[in-house]
C-alpha cells in the first residue's frame, strides 16, 4: 500500500524555485551571523519575526525571548557551532551543526529546522543528538 504525503514545500514551479533561491541567501546569512559570527541579537533582529513561533520546549515564543536565552550560550567562546550543511526547499530550511560545549567534548549533532515566510523566519524546530563514545560504523553523525 502506498503512503500519501503531502508536499509541505508546495509543487516544484518556477515561483517555488525563486523562492528557494530567495531563503537560501536568508538562510545563508543568517547562519554566517548566528553560528559563525555569534551576532545573535543583528541575526534575530535582520532575519526572524518578531512573534515567531518556537516549537524547543526550552524556550519561549518571540524573536526578543530568542535573543535573551541564545546570546549568553553564543557569548562563551568555549563552546563551538560549526556549520556542516545547509539545505533550503521553498520556504523550508535546516541547518546542520557540529556543536561542542568545549573543545574536548564529543558534542552533538544538531539539526535546526525553520520555516520562512515573507522572507522572514517564522517558526524554529530543532533535534539535539549527543555524539556517542562508539558507533557501529565509521561515519556517524557527519
Amino acid at each position: 500500500m502506498a503512503l500519501a504525503v503531502p508536499c509541505v514545500a508546495g509543487a516544484h514551479t518556477p515561483d517555488s524555485a525563486a523562492l528557494t533561491v530567495r531563503n537560501r541567501a536568508i538562510m545563508s546569512d543568517f547562519a554566517r551571523l548566528f553560528y559563525t559570527e555569534r551576532a545573535v541579537e543583528q541575526a534575530f533582529n535582520t532575519y526572524v519575526a518578531p512573534d515567531y513561533i518556537q516549537h524547543n520546549p526550552g524556550l519561549a515564543d518571540g524573536r526578543a525571548a530568542a535573543i535573551a536565552a541564545l546570546a549568553p550560550m553564543f557569548a562563551d567562546r568555549q563552546k563551538s557551532f560549526e556549520i556542516r550543511r545547509i539545505v533550503v526547499d521553498g520556504d523550508l530550511a535546516a541547518i546542520h551543526i557540529f556543536v561542542r560545549p568545549t573543545p574536548d567534548a564529543r558534542g552533538a549533532a544538531v539539526a535546526d529546522f525553520y520555516r520562512l515566510k515573507d522572507g522572514k523566519i517564522v517558526e524554529h524546530w530543532d533535534i539535539i543528538q549527543p555524539i556517542p563514545a562508539q558507533s557501529a560504523n565509521p561515519h556517524p553523525m557527519f
